[in-house]
């Protein structure tokens, strides 16, 4: 697949595309649950949807978020704007977050309780765009970077190290070639993007203590064009 640059063009800026995805949840290896993904782009904003059902330590657990990003003129990055998240049964919780235009500076409103955040130089993201950012690192090739995700009670800087390629067999996609990121910090994820779907994410494997966590995709469909260097499409 050819990578090519991105020039904005005047006409670009009507252009819309979506992408949808359907993810089995698994934990230590048995089925628990699914967890749906939408993501709606036009020129330089997005908004992604994301909905999970699941079963979780015997508890029945569902989560929904919806987050709106964009591209940083600046950092030429992908920052997010604003997100809602709403989880019932298995650490519920009403969360919303609308962040400064830099990325630096957030405010969490918990169940009813108000906080903010601050980040001296690296933006603080939501989970969904911290996976188009990471994607977006595989496209330029980097090797090693860091990121933060705005968790309900604190901001978590995480390192990210681009693994060797590997080939696995996935069902249904056959044999895949995957770029394995390994996430080490608070919490220890392996993230695996496939080149041949568009550079999406296939897998992601949660190394916990005491349960290994995996999400493996099951469909995906995409209206959106190949991927490039500086752009989602």
């Amino acid at each position: 697949m050819v990578v090519t640059s991105f020039n904005v063009q005047a006409n670009d800026e009507q252009f819309q595309c979506s992408r949808q995805f359907n993810y089995s949840i698994y934990l230590s290896g048995i089925h628990t649950g699914n967890m749906t993904r939408s993501e709606h782009w036009q020129h330089d904003t997005g908004v992604i949807n994301s909905h999970s059902q699941a079963s979780i330590l015997g508890i029945g657990t569902e989560y929904q978020q919806r987050a709106q990003l964009s591209r940083s003129k600046l950092s030429n990055e992908w920052l997010t704007q604003s997100f809602h998240q709403q989880v019932s049964g298995f650490r519920s919780r009403n969360m919303q977050v609308t962040f400064s235009e830099d990325g630096l500076q957030s405010k969490v409103d918990l169940d009813g309780k108000i906080n903010t955040y601050l980040s001296e130089q690296i933006p603080l993201r939501d989970v969904d765009t911290l996976t188009v950012q990471l994607r977006e690192y595989v496209l330029q090739g980097r090797k090693q970077f860091i990121l933060i995700r705005q968790a309900s009670d604190a901001i978590e800087p995480y390192q990210f190290y681009v693994q060797d390629v590997q080939t696995r067999k996935i069902d249904p996609w056959g044999e895949l070639q995957l770029i394995p990121i390994k996430q080490t910090g608070a919490e220890k994820v392996t993230y695996y993007f496939a080149p041949s779907l568009d550079y999406q994410l296939v897998q992601a494997r949660y190394h916990g203590i005491l349960l290994q966590g995996l999400i493996e995709l099951d469909s995906y469909s995409s209206t959106c064009h190949s991927p490039s260097v500086y752009s989602v499409f």
